[in-house]
């Protein structure tokens, strides 16, 4: 595309041209498990990454290049590589950066899933994980020592819906050399984009917002190309000669790309966790439409979150949409164009009547995702962050009174409806 493409046409266009066989406008799903070789020569160079192009699904599909271009566009990155949930995602990247022994350095507010990969299935590979706090930044310098290799954050915390200081966080890491990794889920590029704001990777659920229909699972890293994997020799996969490819040094070979390629040719070639050419398309489509969306979605939250704020059996509401909530200062500066769509409320009549009110609500579906066109609710300390102590419910935001909301792009007076009468039956 000529000039520099704004956002919308990004969304719609980025990586996708007519198909040259047929002429098909949309990208086609390349639905093959493996690809022809030209000649001998060819496939060796293939498989010696000394060319591009595709050998079997598991590694590279022609309708996920479509996707990583996109996504990469999208978040102003260098390289992508689409795999089969955000939490594979996840595992590729941290397989990446660490050998056993090493740790890094997580913030406390996140997913309930994250928190349960990085503090128990992580320790099968010896990878320690290290708690901060997002509203402390300096709490993440406290924790950093020689075999520290990485920061995690989210840009937009789940379940809270916070927003967090990147900018202060990347300049600790960067400090101690150290890349920053950044999960979008919530925001998705539409509203941060983290690698202007000092991050080096980000990460995705493409199931949530991104695809946004609630129908493919997908995930997604994507390669900020800043951060200098060589210089201080810790991360050698990036740094030493690869002996399963003739020496290839990696970050020596591609440059800006090297993190991306490294974890397509190392992490998803063995440990296989590949989008399927279908969830591909399908979360290509979506993402044709993520600006709309997720305007409205934001349009949506901040009238729910501003009625419910008024309501007699609400507590409290969380929403730094709200001009007089704690973090509304950081939304202006991070997301000017919307806090986002999720956002949780406490009860006043705590647990319980966080169990009656998901249970007495009617259109809002009470399931365990956000990011849908639909309306979704779930109270988190019976549900996603159960596995959790009482006490890490807390610090994660999920609390036994506390209820999770993900607005969807319904009318919001039927959004408004639903929750009253629910609201009259807790």
């Amino acid at each position: 595309m000529a000039g520099n493409p704004g956002f919308n046409t990004l969304a719609v266009h980025a990586g996708a041209q007519p198909d040259p066989t047929t002429g098909a406008r949309a990208t086609p799903i390349y639905q093959t498990t493996s690809f022809v070789f030209e000649d001998t020569d060819q496939a060796a160079a293939l498989f010696g990454l000394q060319a591009a192009g595709n050998i079997y699904t598991r590694i590279t599909n022609p309708t996920q290049a479509v996707l990583e271009e996109r996504v990469a566009a999208l978040e102003g990155g260098t390289a992508a590589l689409a795999v089969a949930s955000g939490h594979a995602a996840q595992l590729l990247v941290f397989h990446t950066i660490l050998r056993p022994g090493d740790n890094f350095v997580a913030a406390r507010k996140l997913y309930g899933g994250s928190i349960n990969q990085f503090a128990h299935s992580f320790k099968s590979f010896d990878w320690q994980v290290r708690w901060a706090d997002t509203d402390h930044p300096e709490s993440f310098e406290a924790e950093i020592d020689d075999r520290t290799r990485a920061i995690f954050i989210e840009s937009l915390a789940n379940p809270g819906g916070t927003f967090v200081d990147i900018a202060a966080i990347a300049e600790i890491a960067h400090r101690h050399g150290l890349p920053l990794i950044v999960d979008n889920t919530m925001a998705t590029p539409y509203l941060v984009r983290p690698l202007e704001h000092g991050a080096d990777i980000v990460v995705h659920s493409l199931t949530k917002f991104m695809g946004g229909h609630g129908n493919s699972m997908g995930g997604i890293l994507v390669d900020g190309g800043t951060f200098d994997w060589a210089a201080s020799g810790n991360y050698p996969a990036l740094s030493e000669p690869r002996p399963e490819y003739a020496g290839l040094v990696l970050s020596q070979a591609f440059g800006n790309v090297s993190f991306a390629i490294a974890a397509r040719v190392l992490g998803l070639r063995d440990f296989g966790p590949a989008i399927s050419p279908f969830n591909a398309f399908m979360i290509l489509t979506g993402i044709e439409t993520l600006p709309l969306r997720m305007q409205r979605h934001c349009d949506n939250a901040r009238e729910v979150a501003r009625w419910l704020k008024q309501h007699p059996k609400v507590a409290w509401v969380r929403y730094s949409g709200l001009e007089d909530d704690a973090n509304h200062a950081l939304q202006q500066r991070y997301a000017p164009q919307g806090a986002g769509a999720v956002f949780t409320f406490g009860l006043k009549d705590g647990y319980d009547a966080g169990k009656r009110f998901v249970e007495g609500l009617e259109m809002l579906s009470h399931l365990a995702n956000i990011g849908d066109t639909r309306s979704l609710v779930i109270h988190p300390a019976s549900t996603t962050h159960r596995q959790l102590t009482p006490e890490q419910q807390a610090a994660a935001g999920a609390g036994p009174e506390v209820v999770r909301l993900s607005i969807g792009i319904e009318d919001v007076a039927d959004i408004i409806a639903d929750l009253q009468q629910a609201l009259d039956k807790a």
